[in-house]
């Protein structure tokens, strides 16, 4: 094969992707970037800096981009790379790309009824979909998706069970623990804007309604979510559900291995995408030692940060088995709904098959640490 129709065949795979394939009509932004800086420009201030803020000072909010500066690719060249697969298995569910959309807050401060819609644009391209509870109205509307349900636990061993036991009957096919979620964190774009929380599930006010906040965020913080949460709660769950229980919101190895220990089925390397505590290491800076310290029992996911598909190439390379995505679907969501989360998820998959490709790699398993190198 000449190096012509090597090129056409690399395009041929990656714009076939139906990851990739979208309307005409959206091609204006070309990145998740330029996503985010229309979503900007259309999202109410209250509405954008919920989503894009993080919490006090945002140090970890900005470290968890910074420190993708400070890994490098390795690249190996001379290998056959003319047919490229990013596909992954997860828990039995297979997908075409690492890529899931990540739980993520204040989806109706974008579009009403937004969780079913990004649930939508998920069966679209077949992404995994990380859920609170959007997936479940969707399904009801005839939506066929692989979603997981994301918890940030339950008090008691009662509620507990009777909440794993519900989500499987509902269809669920493996349920996140978010374990950083003690507490309401501090966080001044809210508090600076008197954000009031009962927008969550009604929208925010239009520019020319004058009513005052509800609920300012000055009384948020410190709101207890599940503050009294220990490793015993995988024992419960697992006593009442087939479904894999993943942690997510780990950092330390030390957790990584009392995971393994504990039965969790997964962990998710997760700083709560800087919204939880501030000053804390950046996810793909601590996703190393956690990989190390799982030692291969269970499979390791990231989230934090990830904008481009070298992003995702880099997290798998020190031993991600996938990725997961949450401000940049709600910029496509914002953008043109539906079909620009379908397009977000798009670019990121065709960018990440690129990537690999220019890596020398045909496929996610051959990643290794050696191709990626921490520099400054």
């Amino acid at each position: 094969m000449n190096r012509r129709d090597a090129f056409r065949s690399l395009m041929s795979f990656v714009s076939a992707s139906p990851l990739f394939a979208q309307s005409a009509d959206l091609m204006g932004p070309v990145n998740v970037h330029e996503f985010e800086a229309l979503a900007k420009q259309k999202l109410h201030k209250l509405a954008y800096d919920f989503i894009a803020g993080g919490v006090e000072d945002e140090l970890t909010l900005r470290a968890n981009r910074e420190a993708y500066k400070h890994w490098y690719l390795v690249p190996r060249v001379m290998t056959d790379v003319s047919k490229v697969d990013t596909s992954v298995e997860l828990f039995g569910v297979k997908a075409p790309a690492p890529i899931l959309v990540a739980p993520t807050g204040g989806k109706n401060l974008v579009l009403p009824n937004a969780e079913a819609i990004v649930a939508r644009a998920c069966a679209k391209t077949s992404t995994l979909f990380c859920t609170g509870s959007g997936a479940e109205r969707a399904i009801e509307d005839g939506t066929s998706i692989h979603w997981w349900s994301n918890t940030t636990g339950q008090p008691t061993k009662e509620s507990a069970q009777s909440y794993a036991r519900r989500i499987e009957e509902r269809g669920a096919k493996a349920i996140t623990v978010t374990v950083d979620n003690q507490y309401q964190s501090n966080r001044d774009r809210n508090n600076r804007n008197r954000f009031d929380y009962g927008y969550m599930s009604t929208g925010v006010l239009a520019e020319d309604e004058k009513r005052a906040p509800r609920n300012p965020a000055k009384a948020a913080m410190w709101q207890p979510h599940t503050p009294n949460l220990t490793w015993d709660y995988i024992d419960w769950v697992r006593g009442a559900t087939n479904l894999p229980v993943i942690i997510k919101g780990v950092l330390s190895p030390e957790d990584g291995e009392l995971a393994v220990k504990h039965g969790a089925h997964g962990v998710i390397v997760s700083n709560h995408g800087g919204r939880q505590q501030d000053g804390v290491i950046a996810t793909i800076d601590a996703l190393p030692e956690v990989v190390q310290a799982v030692g291969g029992k269970i499979p390791v996911l990231m989230d934090g940060g990830i904008r481009r598909g070298s992003d995702i190439v880099k997290a798998m390379a020190l031993g991600a088995k996938a990725v997961l995505v949450g401000r940049a679907p709600l910029w496509g969501l914002a953008c043109f709904g539906q079909a620009g989360v379908e397009r977000v998820l798009g670019l990121l998959g065709a960018e990440l098959k690129l990537d690999l490709a220019l890596c020398g790699k045909a496929n996610l398993g051959e990643l290794n640490a050696k191709m990626v190198r921490r520099i400054g």
